[in-house]
């Protein structure tokens, strides 16, 4: 379910295994995912994401670069949806900006 939501609502993005582990890839690292034996984990690259969806996020274990998805309860999938697109928005927005500095 997790991977199905990703590719709906990152389409261009490439699959790839990345430090072991399912990820996928546009204009840069998008989000991580893995499953362990209490819960599946979605790790985002250093992002706005998190201050973005603290409040939608508060009800989970949070790090600095992951969100522990307990499997005792349902998964979040609007919210995974909504951090999918956020990232690809980010990652488009800094990849313009990279290419804008290259011009300078």
């Amino acid at each position: 379910m997790i991977r199905e939501t990703i590719k709906e609502n990152a389409p261009k993005a490439e699959e790839v295994i990345s430090y072991n582990i399912p990820a996928f890839k546009f204009h840069g690292m998008l989000i991580f995912y893995s499953a362990y034996k209490n819960h599946i984990s979605i790790s985002i690259p250093p992002s706005k994401v998190y201050d973005t969806f603290k409040d939608e996020l508060s009800d989970y274990k949070v790090s600095t670069s992951a969100i522990q998805l307990p499997l005792n309860r349902p998964l979040p999938l609007k919210l995974i949806k909504e951090m999918t697109r956020f990232r690809v928005k980010e990652n488009l927005e800094l990849a313009e900006t990279k290419k804008s500095k290259k011009k300078e």
